[in-house]
């Protein structure tokens, strides 16, 4: 029997439920994997409290790591025994589970300098570092950012890579804990927003010019702030909404405030192609495994503790990545 976690409505963290269940021989282009360890991402709250619609009942998580245990009709990219990890949308819900069937498609094979951990902390947001240092934006040594969430799993991570591109990191945090990791891990400056004006700051540090990118995670609340810190005919890449979906607003304050670029990114349609997503994959796994950038798994729960983790996450409690070690 496997041990998984469903939910049969949408809500808070109490809707989700602990439960067993049978996992049978895979179907065509599938596979049973066992997991060692899956990943907790805030994408994940999004799909518990129905920002992103599903059908009821359904599993939850959409990356982790484990062996490939036995395979359906027709897949070739993977064998039993294989060392896998993966992320996705709706095509890998269920990763909170120690066993499940999967399509093989999205399934990575782990290089063998990744340990299962570090692939379930590192997937999703490896992949979104990725595409959003490599594919966003043509970024040269001098450029700078604003990162929002500095010390979270992609924050860190991209903060660690923009310092090897040459780049001046400008980072935002909620507390002086939060700081400390945030310069550790490559800010040249951070911003606690909540006592200092971010954009005000950002103007301070940048001799009045602003970023050339602010990748803001956190929507509603910074989305204004954001666009007042960038630079003329600058980006604005808004890849999540932690505080609340981004206000309808007037794009013609795009160009009242410097005739701005604003886009909305989704890690599917960057991994969609598997050559690119080979590529990117091939790239952050090659700085994680190479030591040039690490990631700080700072949670370690039970897939028991479901609900705590989830509280935590939206409590803004975490740092750096969060996994369920099975």
């Amino acid at each position: 029997m496997a041990r998984v976690v469903r939910f049969y409505e949408t809500g808070g963290p109490e809707v989700l439920r602990f439960e067993q269940v049978e996992v049978g021989d895979p179907g065509p282009g599938e596979v049973r994997l066992r997991h060692v360890a899956v990943g907790l991402n805030y994408a994940d709250t999004y799909f518990r409290n129905g920002t992103y619609p599903i059908p009821m009942p359904n599993g939850i998580g959409v990356e982790a790591a484990g062996v490939v245990e036995a395979v359906g009709e027709g897949v070739s990219n993977v064998q039993i025994g294989d060392r896998v990890t993966y992320t996705g949308f709706t095509n890998t819900l269920g990763a909170y589970s120690t066993e499940r069937l999967i399509p093989a498609e999205p399934l990575i094979k782990l290089p063998e300098d990744i340990s299962f951990e570090t692939a379930a902390a590192m997937t999703m947001r490896g992949l979104t570092s990725a595409y959003l240092m490599r594919r966003i934006y043509d970024f040269k040594a001098g450029d700078s950012i604003l990162l929002h969430a500095a010390a979270g799993g992609v924050g860190l991570i991209v903060s660690q890579w923009a310092k090897l591109q040459g780049l001046k990191v400008i980072g935002t945090v909620s507390s002086e804990a939060k700081a400390e990791l945030a310069r550790a891990h490559g800010c040249d400056h951070v911003i606690n927003y909540s006592h200092e004006d971010v954009a005000g700051r950002v103007r301070e540090l940048t001799d009045g010019v602003g970023v050339n990118v602010v990748f803001d995670s956190v929507g509603k609340t910074t989305f204004e702030g954001s666009l007042n810190s960038l630079k003329r005919r600058g980006l604005m890449v808004c890849v999540g909404t932690a505080s609340g979906p981004i206000a309808p607003f007037n794009p013609a304050q795009l160009a009242v405030k410097g005739s701005l670029f604003v886009t909305r990114p989704a890690l599917a349609d960057y991994i969609a192609d598997p050559a690119e997503k080979a590529d990117l994959a091939g790239e952050i796994f090659g700085l994680v495994g190479s030591g040039k950038i690490k990631i700080e798994i700072n949670q370690h729960y039970c897939l028991e503790d479901a609900v705590q983790a989830h509280r935590d996450l939206e409590a803004r409690k975490t740092t750096g990545s969060s996994i369920f070690v099975i």
